[in-house]
This record gives C-alpha cells, sequence and structure tokens, in this order.
C-alpha cells in the first residue's frame, strides 16, 4: 500500500495533496445549497460538507471555507436565517458542479446553469426544482474552527420534501432509488446503489470464563 507521512503531506505538491486528503476520508453527500440575498438574487451552491447532528430537533450541519474573502451562501444565510438544502442527482451533476465557479454576487447560478429555482409555503430561499429531497432550513448557531479557520454553521430542518416513491413505511429515505449522488474527493461523482438494510444491533451471548 501506498503510505504518506505528515511530513510527505507537508511537501506534496498543492494539487496532489488536495486530491489525496479530500478523498481519503471517504465518499461525501452531494447536496446544492439555495440562498437569496435582500435585493432578492438567487444564489445556489454545491457542497460536500453537510452532516447530521441530530434528529429531535432535526439538526444538520455544514463547513464553509474562511470567510476573508465573499461567500455569498454564507451572507445570504446570516442576512436572512434561511437556506435550503437540496440532493443532487444524476440527472443534474454537471449542472450542480458548475455552482462551484466563482460568479459575482449579483450573478445567479440559477441563471448560468439548467438548474431552475423553485419556492414552496412562502419560503424565503429557492430549492432547487425537481431534486428527489429537499430540506427547508433555520439558522441555529456557527462554530469557527481555529484550525484553518473554517466555519461549522448548524441549521434546524423546518421542512422536508421527499419524492412520494422514496419514502418508506418506516421513514427510510431510498437515496439509491432516487439516483442521488455522492462527492468522492473535490470533482468525482458517484450513484450509489443500495445493498441491503440491517437490523438494529444487540449485543451478542458470549460466555466468559471466571477461571482464575
Amino acid at each position: 500500500m501506498a503510505e504518506f507521512t505528515l511530513e510527505d503531506i507537508r511537501n506534496m505538491d498543492y494539487i496532489f495533496r488536495i486530491n489525496l486528503i479530500n478523498s481519503c476520508s471517504g465518499f461525501k453527500s452531494a447536496n446544492l445549497i439555495g440562498t437569496k440575498d435582500n435585493l432578492g438574487v438567487t444564489n445556489v451552491a454545491v457542497f460536500s460538507s453537510v452532516t447530521h447532528l441530530g434528529s429531535n430537533p432535526g439538526l444538520l450541519g455544514f463547513f464553509l471555507r474562511p470567510t476573508t474573502v465573499i461567500r455569498n451562501t454564507y451572507d445570504n444565510i446570516k442576512s436572512s436565517g434561511k437556506y435550503t438544502i437540496n440532493h443532487i442527482y444524476d440527472d443534474i451533476i454537471e449542472d450542480a458542479h458548475h455552482t462551484s465557479a466563482k460568479y459575482d454576487s449579483d450573478i445567479s447560478e440559477f441563471d448560468v446553469t439548467n438548474l431552475e429555482a423553485e419556492y414552496k409555503d412562502n419560503f424565503w430561499a429557492p430549492f432547487v426544482k425537481d431534486c428527489p429531497v429537499q430540506m427547508a432550513m433555520s439558522y441555529v448557531e456557527e462554530y469557527p474552527i481555529k484550525a484553518n479557520n473554517t466555519i461549522l454553521l448548524i441549521g434546524q430542518i423546518d421542512k422536508i420534501y421527499v419524492k412520494d416513491e422514496l419514502l418508506l413505511k418506516d421513514g427510510f429515505i431510498d437515496l439509491a432509488k432516487g439516483k442521488v449522488a455522492t462527492i468522492n474527493g473535490l470533482d468525482a461523482y458517484a450513484v450509489p446503489e443500495l445493498k441491503t438494510r440491517l437490523e438494529y444491533q444487540r449485543p451478542k451471548n458470549v460466555s466468559t470464563n471466571n477461571n482464575d
């Protein structure tokens, strides 16, 4: 197996290092976060760091890069307190990935891709039309990560929209059936298949030998 020490990582080529470190953690969620500023200009951007933090209340977190430069997603969330999380699926992968391009704040990624904004129940921020899972989110709090100046932003799930055919009777969402994508590293997308669901696990009965 290839192996890399901390010194190797520090001294390696920049592109090799970011590809290595971004892919070594495994497959990540692939989501589009939709926001809107106070002037009504929409923004949608791809994120691979959305993660579950709790189910009651339903909390999701995601990481933002340092705000030393303009971050439209962060600024819009802080000004409105509202945003959406939309699962990327097979048919929109290329357009979703293009939202990582850096456009000026007055240009909406909805206008430069085939992605369509959709509004539901008078929610402030736009959803991405046809995404199999869409969530309306409210800002809760944030934590600065001192090690690299990133921010963990935490939001509460206000409402979930799930395509009917993906929702099972026990509440499980079959993401594979919706062809929901994952991200490997920075630029590789995969569409996983569901192999199996396993029951809740309890300890096995293990006999112990108490002979001294």
